[in-house]
């Protein structure tokens, strides 16, 4: 339902450190920024469009904890804290909510257009 995966380090020194990423997506991407407490998301994504299928983020900076389940399988569930940076995979029909553990920075690497056409609240959240 969702995947999680290191972004490699490359190198670190007292600058601080350097990674790296590969993806197969070039289009616009969303800069988020969010305070630490705050829900995000909370909805699920159909195939609709490329971006969100699969959703996937890179977590820049700061904790979260992201909660899943399966829409169509509700047993299947699952709740991970996650410490930057990662890349995060969210599959379709795969519920989700992001608590921002602290403030935190994450990359989408989708386009508004695809949140608007591919995002859908459950019924008792409406």
């Amino acid at each position: 339902m969702i995947e999680v995966a290191e972004v490699p380090m490359i190198h670190n020194d007292e600058r601080g450190s350097t990674h790296y990423l590969n993806t197969d997506r070039s289009e616009q991407f969303v800069l988020v920024y969010r305070k630490a407490g705050s829900r995000n998301a909370r909805h699920y994504h159909k195939e609709l469009s490329k971006g969100k299928n699969p959703e996937v983020f890179i977590l820049m900076s700061g904790e979260i904890t992201i909660h899943w389940f399966d829409i169509h399988n509700p047993e299947n569930k699952g709740s991970q804290k996650l410490s930057a940076p990662v890349m995060v995979t969210v599959h379709a029909w795969t519920w989700h909510e992001v608590i921002a553990e602290t403030d935190f920075i994450m990359l989408e690497l989708n386009t508004l257009e695809d949140g608007k056409v591919n995002s859908f609240r459950l019924e008792e959240e409406k």
